[in-house]
């Protein structure tokens, strides 16, 4: 009786776990496996009529792990344009004090312009694509992160990430510290 109570536990521990994660993409064909979680709100900053939203997600393919990065600026000016290269960088301090690198898996890549017409704004968007260090997956299943630096192609950015952030565009609640810690499982 032990036995099958422990055995129905675990089980329920596994499908509450697997709930968790959630995909935007998941395509499993042979030697193409794909898995990419749901964009997650890290930072944002509303203030004089202009917005920026820096989101993550993480792809795992063909067994590599991979941080998906995008920057989305609005404004009734124009925002500034940010570029990535080959040497830009994303650097994640923890709380335990390490700093873990991840290196841009992209090339040249500078935000486009869109404007929307409906709310009269001027939209910049960059996205790019992030790999993990040996260690990195490790520390970041253990450790809180409480900062982010971005060197994008011709500046360094920092973003203090909030324990808890109440956003006001998204209407939404997010926990940015524990991201990695709740989502790596996920790509795994």
């Amino acid at each position: 009786m032990k036995q099958l109570f422990l055995a129905l536990m675990l089980a329920f521990s596994l499908m509450a776990t697997a709930q968790d994660c959630q995909y935007s993409v998941e395509d499993a064909t042979p030697g193409e496996e794909l898995k990419t979680t749901k964009d997650y709100l890290m930072y944002e900053k509303v203030f004089a009529g202009t917005s920026q939203f820096l989101f993550f997600s993480l792809s795992k393919s063909q067994g590599t792990p991979i941080l998906n990065f995008q920057l989305l600026s609005k404004s009734k000016d124009f925002p500034q344009q940010y570029c990535l290269d080959a040497a830009s960088k994303v650097y994640l301090q923890l709380n335990n004090g390490k700093i873990i690198t991840l290196l841009s898996a992209t090339e040249d890549q500078c935000a486009g312009l869109m404007y929307d017409n409906n709310e009269k704004n001027n939209i910049r968007v960059l996205t790019g694509m992030f790999l993990f260090t040996k260690g990195s997956l490790e520390e970041l299943e253990k450790s809180q992160i409480s900062f982010i630096r971005v060197k994008y192609a011709t500046e360094t950015v920092d973003y203090i990430i909030k324990k808890d952030l109440q956003s006001e565009a998204m209407g939404q609640k997010y926990e940015p510290e524990t991201y990695f810690i709740k989502t790596l499982k996920c790509i795994k």
